[in-house]
């Protein structure tokens, strides 16, 4: 097969490369960068010009980034690779990738959020945003579920208890560390970290909190997991737009439509609705998708946005690859336009993406490629969807095929 041919040439790449990266935001993530993103915020004219470097870099010079940044380890990206490895053991019967899946756990114990009693896990630098910096190591409920998915697939094949009792501190540290908002009479928004409260709006952080909680309350038996999953999944329900849409932020400010985005709610959506039956989702997925296949493809492949907010610097993006395989395989057999471009995606993916070292491009920009390879974006992503796709393919996978 060569999906499985694939992966296991990337595993080889792997053990070579090592398992610290450059990321899409080295350019950002210096002293240097910081200042001049927090420049363009607070001035958006003054700020142009301090960022322009480093976007000409990111555009024609994509190598540049190790100069504003250092190799670092990514817990979501790690979470992603365990995920990855319990597909592989479960579907291939393989001792070695069971191994290789705990190790990645072992890491996300050693590299968790200090600040915590609770497990939980942020980015490896301090992140300008719009809002304000986000410090290393704050956790975010984009990355926490990632790694509770991972400890839950590994406990799936081992039942080791271990792995339980952490599962049981990250869904203690999602119930419990993030401020909702109401933004109806049933909806409530989640912040994206446990402070600053005001970073509310975002959708796909509701989503994540969601399915989070959701999975939490199946696993432990606790409605309090479930009653509080069900104020954010009203939120994300009640922000789908007329058209089957999500903005990113119902702040007003970020309402723009992108490729992967869109997935990560549709993903979230289709695990709750496989552990709940939710009518809603199946509703609200189905809109999705319609919206989905229509807008944010083009020639039978992946393209960034459908609604952009602002000029972008390429063309494609292996984070929204990555992402359409989780899509397409988790609603497989539902909507036949969206497995008719499962297999257009896949094939793209393995001959114009993939390096001859087993590694995979990370953009096509306007003019040639990005091709440092970054475990966060995406070379993670898109190795935990090829063991996904040899999971659902290969007979086996019996024990972390569902809702994952």
């Amino acid at each position: 097969m060569r999906v499985q041919d694939a992966v296991l040439r990337f595993v080889g790449w792997i053990d070579r490369f090592g398992e610290t990266s450059h990321d899409h935001q080295s350019f950002f993530a210096g002293t240097l960068g910081r200042a001049a993103k927090t420049l363009y915020y607070k001035n958006k004219k003054v700020g142009k010009l301090a960022v322009a470097p480093m976007i000409l870099c990111e555009a024609f010079v994509p190598s540049a980034r190790a100069l504003f940044w250092k190799r670092r380890r990514f817990p979501i990206a790690d979470a992603h690779y365990a995920s990855g490895f319990a597909f592989l053991a479960d579907a291939l019967g393989d001792e070695r990738y069971h191994r290789r899946a705990v190790h990645f756990l072992e890491v996300l114990i050693e590299t968790r959020s200090p600040a915590h009693s609770t497990y939980s896990w942020g980015y490896p630098f301090d992140w300008v945003t719009m809002n304000g910096t986000i410090r290393e190591g704050t956790p975010l409920i984009t990355t926490v579920p990632y790694v509770y998915e991972a400890f839950r697939q590994v406990h799936r094949l081992d039942r080791n208890e271990k792995w339980r009792t952490i599962m049981q501190s990250i869904a203690d540290h999602g119930l419990n560390d993030y401020f909702d908002f109401a933004t109806s009479s049933t909806g409530r928004s989640c912040a994206y970290t446990p402070k600053p409260a005001k970073l509310s709006g975002v959708v796909n952080a509701s989503a994540y909190r969601a399915c989070l909680l959701t999975m939490a309350a199946v696993d432990f038996g606790d409605a309090a997991y479930r009653r509080v999953a069900e104020g954010n999944l009203n939120f994300v329900l009640e922000s789908q737009n007329a058209d089957g849409s999500w903005f990113y932020s119902t702040d007003g400010a970020r309402d723009f439509v992108d490729h992967y985005h869109t997935c990560f709610v549709l993903k979230a959506l289709a695990k709750i609705e496989a552990l709940t039956a939710d009518p809603r989702c199946s509703a609200a997925i189905e809109r999705g998708v319609r919206y989905y296949v229509d807008n944010l493809f083009e020639r039978s492949l992946p393209k960034p946005f459908s609604r952009a907010p602002r000029l972008t610097v390429y063309r494609r993006e292996l984070y929204d690859y990555a992402e359409c395989i989780n899509v397409a395989l988790l609603l497989q057999d539902r909507f036949p336009a969206l497995d008719a471009l499962l297999p257009s995606v896949v094939d793209d993916v393995l001959g114009r993406w993939r390096r001859s070292d087993g590694s995979f491009r990370s953009r096509q920009l306007l003019i040639g490629w990005d091709n440092v390879p970054m475990h966060r974006w995406a070379q993670a992503q898109l190795f935990r969807s090829l063991c996904f796709f040899v999971s659902r393919h290969s007979g086996g996978g019996r024990s972390s095929q569902k809702a994952n």
